[in-house]
C-alpha cells in the first residue's frame, strides 16, 4: 500500500510554487506586461478611507477594475472621482496577494469629454443651488468706490494688465494682487485659499483688507476653466464676507463661481468697470449737483423775498400803529396831575376820620365802659357763694382785663404811629411841600392857570403861596383906585 503512494504520477513533474511566490509572480507580470495604461469607464462606488485614500470603481456594461488613488497623490488630480461620471484614469496595474485581487493605482483623472464635464457640472449645480448658494438675499451689495479692490488671478498673464488700464482710466485705486494658478490641478485650491487669505486680512492693517475682490481669467475651453467649476471655489467665494465680483472667461462662457459671486462680469475688463465709476463723470455729475443746489437755493431765497415784499406792503406803517398807544398817553398823562391831587386828598380825608375814632378820650370811654360792665360782672358774682372755682375765674378775668387793657394801649401807640407817618407821607404828596419850596399856584376862580394865554384871558387871577393867597385882581383895582 506504501509503495502505491509512493510512485509518481502524472503531471507531478510540474514545478511547485508557494503562495507569495505566485502572488508576486502575478504582480510583476500585470506591472511588466502593463505598465503605464489609461482606461475609460464609468466611475462606480467611491469610498474615501479614514486614512485619507481614495478608492473607487472604473466600470463599464460588463466589467469592473478597482482604482486605488494614495493620500498623497489626491491633491495632484485635476478632477475627484465622483460616483456615476464618465472618466480617463491613467496609472498602473498591480495585484494585492493578500486577497488575490488585482487593481489600478490611478494618479491622474480626466473627465471623458465635455458631455461629461457638462453632466458633472450641473449636478454640482443643482446641489449647490439646493443649498441656497446662488439665492439673489444672500448676495452684498458693491461698494461705491472701493478704496482697496483685491483682484485673485495670474500675475503674468495680459487679465491683470487689463484690470489696471481700465482702473487708471476710470478711477485710480489701490490693488492687491493675489498670485493663483489659473488653470491645471493647482487651480482650484489656490483660488480658494486666495479668496479666504482676502477675508482673513486686518482692515486697516500693515497690508489692508480689500474693500472688493475681482476673482478674473480670460477665456479657454471649459477643460481650462474647470478649476473655478470645484465645489472648493464655490464655497469659498459664497463665504467670502467682503463683496465678490466674478469674472472668469469670455461672455459666453459661464462657471460654478458666476452662480454664487455677488455680481458676474463678462469679462476681466467689465469686471473693472463694475468696481468703479468714472472718474470725470463723477466729478460732472456733482458739478452739476452743485449747480442745481445753487440755482435752487438762489430761487428759493428769490421767492421768499417776494413773499416778504408782498406780506410787507399789506401791513400798516409802523407810524399809524403808534397813533392810537400816543393819544391815550397824552389824555392819560392830562388826567394824571388832577387825579394825584384829588387822590391825596381822598385819602386825607379818610385818614381823618380814621383819627377821630382813635381819641384819647374816646379810648378812655371805652375802657371806662369795659371797667364797668366788669365791675358789673363781679358784682353779680360775688352774690353767689364763693367757691374755689369761682374765685379761680375771678383771678383769670382780672388777667385777662389787665391784658385787653395792655392790647388796647399797644394797639393806640402803633395807630398813632401809623397816623404820624401817614401825615408826613400826606405832607410829602401835598402841593404844600412844593408851594414851601418857593413855588405858586395861579387860579382863576376855581380853575388852575397853567399858561400865559390863560392868564392874560382870565377876568380875575389869585396867587397861592405857601404862607397863604395874594388876590392880583383886588390888588389891581386898589391901584387903579388910588391913581
Amino acid at each position: 500500500m506504501s509503495d502505491l503512494f509512493d510512485d509518481p504520477q502524472p503531471g507531478q513533474n510540474a514545478p511547485e510554487f508557494s503562495v507569495s511566490e505566485i502572488s508576486g509572480e502575478v504582480k510583476r507580470t500585470l506591472e511588466g506586461t502593463f505598465g503605464r495604461i489609461r482606461v475609460r469607464g464609468e466611475v462606480g462606488r467611491v469610498f474615501k478611507a479614514r486614512s485619507g485614500h481614495l478608492y473607487y470603481d472604473i466600470k463599464d456594461d460588463r466589467s469592473v477594475l478597482a482604482c486605488t488613488t494614495w493620500k498623497g497623490q489626491i491633491s495632484s488630480l485635476a478632477v475627484v472621482p465622483e460616483e456615476g461620471l464618465e472618466v480617463v484614469v491613467t496609472g498602473r496595474l498591480t495585484a494585492f496577494g493578500a486577497q488575490s485581487k488585482y487593481n489600478m493605482n490611478v494618479d491622474e483623472v480626466a473627465v471623458a469629454g465635455q458631455g461629461a464635464l457638462m453632466a458633472l457640472l450641473e449636478k454640482r449645480k443643482k446641489q449647490l443651488e439646493s443649498e441656497g448658494l446662488f439665492a439673489p438675499e444672500r448676495k452684498k451689495s458693491l461698494p461705491y468706490l472701493p478704496h482697496i479692490i483685491g483682484v485673485v488671478t495670474s500675475p503674468s498673464g495680459a487679465v491683470i494688465r487689463d484690470i489696471l488700464h481700465r482702473l487708471r482710466e476710470r478711477f485710480p485705486r489701490k490693488v492687491l494682487v493675489w498670485p493663483v494658478a489659473v488653470q491645471g490641478s493647482n487651480c482650484a485650491s489656490e483660488v480658494a485659499r486666495a479668496i479666504e487669505g482676502f477675508n482673513q486680512m486686518t482692515p486697516g492693517g500693515a497690508l489692508p483688507r480689500p474693500d472688493l475682490i475681482i476673482v478674473a481669467r480670460g477665456g479657454g475651453s471649459i477643460e481650462d476653466l474647470w478649476g473655478f467649476n470645484e465645489e472648493v471655489v464655490a464655497r469659498a467665494a459664497a463665504a467670502s464676507q467682503i463683496p465678490l465680483i466674478s469674472a472668469v472667461g469670455h461672455e459666453t462662457d459661464t462657471t460654478l463661481i458666476d452662480f454664487v459671486s455677488d455680481r458676474r462680469a463678462p469679462t476681466p475688463t467689465a469686471a473693472a468697470e463694475l468696481a468703479v465709476p468714472v472718474r470725470m463723470e463723477l466729478m460732472a455729475w456733482v458739478e452739476d449737483q452743485g449747480a442745481r443746489l445753487l440755482r435752487a437755493s438762489n430761487q428759493a431765497v428769490q421767492q421768499r423775498r417776494q413773499r416778504l415784499s408782498d406780506l410787507s406792503r399789506a401791513m400798516p406803517r409802523p407810524e399809524s400803529l403808534l397813533d392810537t398807544p400816543r393819544q391815550r398817553l397824552d389824555h392819560v398823562s392830562d388826567r394824571l396831575p388832577r387825579a394825584l391831587i384829588s387822590g391825596v386828598q381822598n385819602r386825607h380825608v379818610a385818614l381823618s376820620r380814621a383819627s377821630a375814632a382813635l381819641r384819647p378820650a374816646t379810648l378812655r370811654h371805652l375802657i371806662e365802659s369795659r371797667r364797668e360792665r366788669l365791675r358789673n360782672l363781679s358784682t353779680r358774682l360775688s352774690l353767689r357763694p364763693i367757691t374755689q372755682e369761682a374765685a379761680r375765674q375771678k383771678v383769670q378775668l382780672a388777667r385777662l382785663a389787665t391784658a385787653l387793657e395792655t392790647a388796647q394801649t399797644l394797639r393806640l401807640d402803633r395807630n398813632r404811629q401809623q397816623l404820624k407817618s401817614a401825615g408826613r407821607q400826606l405832607d410829602i404828596l401835598s402841593y404844600k411841600g412844593t408851594l414851601a419850596r418857593g413855588y405858586a399856584v395861579v387860579r382863576s376862580e376855581d380853575a388852575i392857570v397853567t399858561s400865559r394865554k390863560e392868564a392874560a384871558a382870565a377876568s380875575g387871577l389869585r396867587i397861592e403861596f405857601a404862607d397863604g393867597e395874594f388876590d392880583l385882581t383886588a390888588r389891581r383895582a386898589d391901584q387903579h383906585g388910588v391913581s
